[in-house]
């Protein structure tokens, strides 16, 4: 089977997409591009993750010709196809409606950075791309508008886009977005949140991305 590791980790990203609650039934959707080869691998439209096998993955070429898999890709296949040709850095895409990341994105509103988790895998506040219609070619550009050198954005009146170097990171953003808009949420309903300064916002990206974890 065709990149068969990739595919494990799209499956295995979508299904923790379930654990951690940031998507229902089928919504949502995650890809990861292949350096060597740049064949993108994508879940298929419209199928509940907890049912799929890596096989059930389809994998693309940059075009988005289907190379391998017996099922439709995401409908979202376009702006994912968009970010990959315009982004080299970014090798993992997903997609998700989680509750109180959306709920900013239903206001237009940026989500400040009030916490050092945020700063930490997303790199900062968290902007929202302008509207566009599900499915249009204008997504892509305007993820890409808005996003900059962070790891998410809103999708105004939509949901959520969490992008990283591979699927993992990208997962990860996702998690510490939502957990952030979620305590951001909390905040604003007994007092004014105070936002990091810029200064702090670097030292706690630095120290996750370089001091962090198990380094190899």
């Amino acid at each position: 089977m065709l990149l068969h590791e990739l595919r494990k980790q799209v499956l295995d990203a979508s299904l923790n997409l379930v654990k951690y609650r940031l998507v229902t039934l089928t919504g949502g959707n995650v890809s990861g591009r292949d350096p060597i080869t740049g064949f993108i691998a994508i879940t298929p439209s419209g199928m509940e993750y907890e049912g799929l096998t890596p096989e059930d993955i389809v994998v693309m070429d940059a075009e988005g010709n289907v190379v391998e898999g017996k099922w439709k890709p995401s409908v979202d296949t376009g702006f994912h196809l968009h970010i990959y040709k315009n982004r080299r850095d970014i090798n993992g895409i997903i997609h998700t409606h989680s509750t109180f990341a959306s709920c900013f994105a239903s206001l237009h509103e940026e989500i400040p950075c009030v916490l050092t988790t945020l700063a930490n895998e997303v790199g900062g506040s968290v902007p929202v791309a302008r509207y566009t219609p599900v499915g249009a070619d204008e997504m892509g550009p305007a993820i890409l508008e808005a996003i900059g050198d962070r790891r998410a954005c809103l999708l105004a009146n939509h949901g959520v886009v969490s992008v990283g170097p591979d699927v993992r990171h990208a997962l990860v953003a996702a998690v510490m977005l939502e957990d952030a808009a979620k305590a951001y949420f909390a905040a604003r309903s007994i007092g004014e949140p105070v936002v990091l300064p810029e200064s702090e916002v670097q030292k706690a990206r630095e120290l996750f991305l370089n001091q962090y974890g198990q380094k190899n």
